[in-house]
């Protein structure tokens, strides 16, 4: 397998994601005996932030310097001219020149677009306002390696149609699981994400529904998922968001109604007490969270390799 990108989950077929998954549980592997595996050396990937991070950052550095290449942190505002008005396109194609791959972290899902199709090198999605496919392939990993199978398995999304929401309509469609998405009416996903992923959904035998309920929508489910309410660049709507969201919260309630041996997760940071209890977050028998945030670094070091061996 050789795929140049990884912007969309929509991007890659379902052999495509499991053979990644199979890859990122083989360097687990080698990570946890201690064996040395270093196909990156003498590479170097450019790592572009817009917005602050600890998974993401801490993931990608450390996965880069332990596959043996070199990691290098790029402040968007801080140490690059795009800050200054040098267009993505002459970036993407500069770049491209010193650099063997770049992650990008940032708010304008165009901006990783461009990059991808200016420059010659793979370009990986850390993050935009419309989607973040690192991290809900990890989850379905984490999911698999607790329950060796994610095609029919049902997960209930709890909270804000964003990112989050969108990458995991692409991710479940992909993989052929159902998927409740749970929100607010004023804070439903984006409907053309929605009806492209159902097209998706419905050739692999699977359902995406939405709800607004968090009560319907979690009975008998195999994942509870949840997110802050007010995501990066949302602070001024913290309040507001609160008192709309304030029937969402994951509690214990809500974890009783779902299957007797559900998984919690959240893609963290979190916001205890608020869209998820602290008692439901270290439940030792339901919450996967800590092991789905360790799997960043794992996953991830599955993409650079396929990516950019």
């Amino acid at each position: 397998m050789q795929k140049k990108d990884l912007i969309s989950i929509k991007d890659w077929t379902e052999e495509e994601i499991k053979h990644l998954f199979y890859t990122a549980a083989k360097i687990k592997g080698y990570q946890k005996t201690n064996l040395k595996f270093h196909p990156l050396e003498g590479k170097t990937l450019g790592m572009m932030f817009a917005k602050a991070s600890t998974r993401t950052r801490v993931s990608f550095e450390v996965g880069m310097y332990q596959l043996g290449g070199y990691p290098l942190y790029l402040d968007i505002k801080a140490n690059l001219q795009v800050a200054r008005g040098e267009s993505i396109e002459d970036t993407a194609k500069v770049l491209s020149g010193y650099l063997d791959g770049i992650m990008i972290r940032t708010y304008n899902h165009d901006d990783v677009v461009k990059l991808a199709e200016f420059g010659t090198i793979p370009v990986i999605n850390g993050l935009t306002d419309l989607l973040h496919p690192c991290q809900v392939l990890t989850d379905i990993f984490t999911f698999m390696e607790y329950r060796g199978e994610a095609k029919g398995a049902t997960v209930a999304f709890i909270g804000d149609g964003n990112n989050m929401a969108h990458s995991w309509l692409y991710g479940a469609a992909r993989t052929g699981m159902n998927l409740n998405i749970v929100s607010p009416k004023d804070y439903q996903v984006n409907k053309e994400i929605y009806e492209d992923a159902k097209k998706i959904a419905k050739d692999n035998n699977c359902k995406l529904s939405l709800f607004e309920d968090p009560k319907e929508a979690v009975k008998n489910v195999d994942l509870i998922y949840t997110d802050v309410w007010a995501s990066m660049g949302q602070e001024a709507e913290q309040k507001k968001r609160a008192k709309a969201f304030a029937g969402y919260k994951v509690d214990r309630d809500l974890l009783n109604r779902a299957d007797k041996n559900a998984l919690v997760m959240h893609c963290l940071p979190a916001h205890r007490g608020d869209e998820i209890t602290s008692d439901v977050m270290d439940d030792r028998k339901h919450s996967a969270i800590f092991d789905e945030a360790e799997n960043r670094l794992h996953l991830q070091k599955g993409i650079l390799y396929l990516l950019m061996k």
